[in-house]
């Protein structure tokens, strides 16, 4: 089974059949991987006891931190359709599960961050079901041996070169937390991503493992997420 990507991102997705994605670049200057490390301890207690509400409306006192040191960290990337503010608050927003899910991957948060960013369009494009949003920040596709909520959404997929339109069903979740966890359970499940775990500050290597892995079928997917992944990194 192929994978894809839908129109809300600008890249493809992936099912629960077949994974994967892409990224790139090293930080300088201001140390925003330190930044997250020092934002971490705190909301690694407050990941342990929960947060209030599916989409974090009442965000820890770290994650707070976390938006006010990160302030215009996202205003240079150029694959942002948002604007400042709503980038400042999609990255307070997702700040605690992408931690938790970095953790998990051996990722730093802010790669996860530039893959969430780049498929939701810095969460203004979501993927819309029946029932609202789905919460699906990554594009998941709903394979044959996803269960749960689905949600049928136009997409651009690439054949042969070729952009197409297509319908395609993608996984719905409850809340991001929900969709975090099946993020990291699809990249651990798949050995064709087992070079991403592991990757850490390394965007290219983390990029390229998910191209590689065929996240995507956009074949400037891991040059997108590799610049963007570079902009959170240098600031």
């Amino acid at each position: 089974m192929s994978m894809w990507r839908v129109e809300a991102g600008s890249s493809t997705a992936f099912s629960g059949d077949d994974v994967a994605l892409p990224l790139g670049g090293r930080g300088r200057g201001m140390d925003f991987g330190r930044l997250v490390a020092d934002a971490q301890r705190d909301i690694a207690a407050t990941v342990a006891n929960g947060f209030s509400g599916g989409d974090a409306p009442g965000l820890s006192a770290a994650a707070q931190a976390w938006r006010l040191r990160t302030q215009g960290a996202a205003s240079a990337d150029p694959a942002a359709a948002a604007g400042d503010a709503g980038r400042q608050d999609f990255l307070s927003a997702v700040a605690p599960w992408a931690g938790e899910a970095g953790a998990k991957l051996g990722v730093a948060p802010e790669l996860v961050m530039a893959h969430a960013a780049l498929e939701s369009g810095w969460g203004q494009r979501p993927i819309m079901g029946a029932d609202g949003n789905s919460h699906n920040l990554f594009s998941i596709k709903a394979g044959r041996d996803w269960h749960g909520a689905v949600a049928d959404v136009l997409t651009t997929e690439h054949v042969h070169g070729e952009a197409v339109k297509t319908v395609e069903r993608f996984r719905a979740y409850p809340d991001y937390r929900s969709a975090f966890n099946d993020y990291v359970a699809l990249l651990q499940g798949n050995p064709r991503f087992a070079a991403v775990q592991g990757a850490g500050h390394d965007a290219r290597a983390f990029a390229g493992a998910l191209a590689r892995g065929g996240y995507a079928t956009d074949p400037a997917y891991a040059d997108k997420l590799q610049q963007l992944a570079a902009s959170l990194q240098q600031r």
